[in-house]
């Protein structure tokens, strides 16, 4: 199936994140995925891109581009590839904290001390390369450094599964992975196999608590949700729900520019932040339920 992506430049983090947002907000086609990066030339400029599974209005990209002082969308469709073995040939070793996220080509490198995760190349979100998935990563090392032990996790919208292994590695505790796209599931489920860290992942389809997985093993002391700030903003009375008192909630996906919004609407329903942490362009929030 063929793809479509949205690319342009602009000056300034501030404007790429305010433009990055912007394009969260597009509707009839929505993005499934957005970019913003710096581009590392010395120019002080940044590349925002949107990622599309039809072709988008490129009537809205242009008043976006024009509202925000940005170049023009370039717009092109990207023809089907083994995206699989392109992603296993540039996959290498990230470090988050004390976590170490690999492929099966590199597991001979991975220090034996220190708690290792394989990722299979996949047709799924989430190999820890992006900046919000290492964020979550050195939120989970942070939690571990002061002293939490979760005794059940949920990681809603597991992508390849990630967190949800990295909580399992470390606490050897019920987690439950779920992601509306069948293909994510299937894939977080095949990691834990190889992780071998399936007797404590439980991986399931379905839209953030819905359905019968999740609410089973609630409440819970850690949740991620590592998506994007409009469904997290949905994501807020559910995840409130099924969290215990004093739990916490990792929440990623979030520019800058984001983050003020998506506080607030967990405030709302009985949270207080407390932690905020930064890589790239994105931020991931650290809350704890009331």
């Amino acid at each position: 199936m063929a793809t479509w992506t949205a690319l342009t430049t602009i000056a300034g983090e501030p404007a790429a994140s305010a433009l990055g947002a912007a394009m969260e907000e597009l509707l009839h086609p929505a993005p499934t995925g957005l970019g913003v990066f710096e581009i590392e030339d010395g120019t002080g400029r940044w590349e925002v891109g949107g990622y599309f599974l039809e072709r988008p209005d490129e009537g809205a990209l242009a008043v976006l581009a024009a509202m925000h002082g940005a170049k023009p969308f370039a717009v092109s469709r990207v023809e089907d590839r083994d995206w699989v073995a392109q992603v296993r040939r540039e996959l290498h070793p990230i470090e988050a904290g004390r976590f170490v996220v690999f492929g099966p080509h590199d597991a001979a490198s991975v220090p034996p001390n220190r708690p290792g995760l394989m990722i299979e190349a996949a047709m799924a979100f989430g190999t820890g390369h992006h900046g919000t998935t290492q964020g979550c990563l050195m939120m989970l090392d942070h939690l571990l450094r002061h002293g939490l032990k979760a005794r059940r996790v949920a990681d809603i919208g597991c992508g390849t599964g990630v967190l949800g292994m990295a909580a399992a590695r470390v606490w050897r505790v019920p987690v439950v992975c779920t992601d509306i796209d069948p293909v994510a599931a299937a894939t977080a489920q095949a990691n834990a196999v190889a992780n071998r860290l399936h007797p404590w992942v439980r991986t399931g389809t379905a839209a953030g608590f819905r359905g019968g997985l999740a609410p089973a093993l609630a409440p819970y002391d850690l949740v991620f949700a590592n998506i994007l700030a409009a469904p997290l903003k949905r994501l807020a009375p559910q995840i409130a729900r099924h969290l215990a008192p004093g739990g916490r909630a990792v929440l990623s996906g979030l520019l800058h520019a984001q983050v003020a919004g998506v506080e607030a609407v967990f405030r709302g329903h009985g949270f207080t932040p407390e932690k905020r942490l930064r890589l790239d362009a994105w931020s991931t929030l650290l809350m704890r339920r009331g």
